[in-house]
């Protein structure tokens, strides 16, 4: 078994815990203000925490709803509110499953170039036989160049 292939398949392993996640959906309010107002912590309480201005914890506050919150701040913030912050990606199918549906994408790809100039020169593929070699060029390349897969979408 290849290296990368072996590395794919712990990730998944480990990653797999964390499907259940794709089902969570964020507060309206942000988790910076669900979070406080559930411990029932007033933002002038945590800017104290924090040592900042109560304006400060607004402006987080919004900036996390907008996105553009630092994973820093988060980490901090998150500390003061006796929380462990986790960020990480989710894959929606395995990165295994995400490997093979690229590499079948390439590999389509280019049996069909290939076909083409087969079938000008009266040499066409059966259909079971373009099946065939569909399915040994996505192992070759899952295989050998998994990096390559992704130069085109």
């Amino acid at each position: 078994m290849n290296k990368k292939k072996l590395i794919r398949e712990q990730l998944d392993a480990s990653l797999q815990r964390l499907s259940p996640l794709l089902d969570a959906t964020a507060s309206p309010k942000g988790w910076i203000r669900a979070i406080r107002d559930a411990l029932g912590m007033t933002a002038k309480q945590l800017a104290n925490r924090l040592g900042v201005a109560q304006q400060a914890v607004a402006r987080i506050e919004k900036e996390e709803l907008a996105g553009s919150v630092t994973i820093k701040t988060m980490r901090r913030i998150a500390e003061c509110l006796d929380c462990v912050f986790v960020y990480g990606f989710v894959p929606r199918k395995s990165l295994e499953e995400t490997v093979a549906r690229q590499a079948k994408k390439v590999a389509a790809q280019r049996l069909s170039q290939a076909s083409q100039t087969m079938s000008l020169e009266n040499q066409a593929l059966s259909r079971k036989e373009n099946e065939q070699a569909l399915s040994d060029l996505v192992d070759e390349l899952i295989r050998t160049s998994p990096s390559n897969l992704w130069n085109k979408s």
